[in-house]
């Protein structure tokens, strides 16, 4: 015990001895925390070099800030025009209450959800083709900010629709030109006295746009039709 207790004295004196011994020397200068030359221009550019902006045709923002309608992939030509609203009247735009009545079973819940993500505007275009086939295409725009409107409301749709009851009961295909957008085509559904019902699904997004297609038939709609459909879209976007 005495001889442990020697240890420990000599330790904790060693230690008392090394914080006097440092405590007498002077303090060692700190590295400069700025370098000496800026990794950025001083001055700003003079008018004559600075970089021109982007011209409209390559700046995003201003096709996407603009006229959206305008970005709606064109009707297949052959196609009839799709009437919507109660007085049969389409300008393109979809109100929020007619866009959450239309597409899904709690409207109201819906309602409050997009419009609390910032949902901005809905532009539309649907046609018919054929006897039954109905194609409707929508661009959901959120607003920019803090909230990431768009993502949300993307992940939130593509979530259920390897689902069986809700969804498609697949996971879908990848759309050429998007990281995330896929294609999916329902099972179809019979019932005794009507026609069988067809059903595809295209979804995308692109910064603040959520792209959404959706297909109805009584035959079979083929992939082929539904990926070229989206990836016309998105190459619009």
């Amino acid at each position: 015990m005495i001889i442990g207790a020697a240890a420990l004295l000599g330790i904790v004196g060693g230690v008392a001895v090394g914080y006097g011994v440092q405590a007498e020397r002077e303090p060692t200068p700190l590295a400069a925390l700025s370098q000496p030359g800026l990794g950025y221009p001083a001055k700003p550019a003079a008018a004559d070099r600075a970089p021109a902006p982007l011209p409209a045709a390559q700046d995003r923002r201003v096709k996407t800030d603009g006229d959206l309608r305008k970005l709606l992939v064109d009707r297949p030509k052959g196609a009839r025009k799709a009437f919507s609203g109660p007085l049969g009247l389409d300008d393109g735009w979809e109100p929020l209450n007619q866009y959450v009545e239309d597409y899904y079973d709690d409207p109201q819940y819906m309602f409050e959800t997009l419009a609390e993500a910032g949902l901005r505007r809905v532009a539309s275009v649907s046609w018919v083709q054929g006897k039954h086939r109905d194609t409707t295409v929508q661009l959901i725009q959120f607003r920019s900010g803090d909230m990431h409107g768009a993502a949300d409301h993307f992940d939130d749709q593509i979530m259920y629709m390897p689902w069986d009851k809700d969804g498609a009961g697949n996971t879908g295909e990848a759309i050429k030109g998007s990281r995330e957008g896929r294609y999916f085509l329902y099972p179809v559904e019979r019932e005794a006295g009507y026609l069988p019902s067809y059903r595809a699904r295209a979804m995308a997004r692109r910064g603040d746009i959520m792209l959404d297609i959706n297909i109805f038939d009584t035959v079979p709609i083929s992939k082929k039709y539904i990926r070229t459909l989206a990836e016309r879209q998105l190459e619009r976007l």
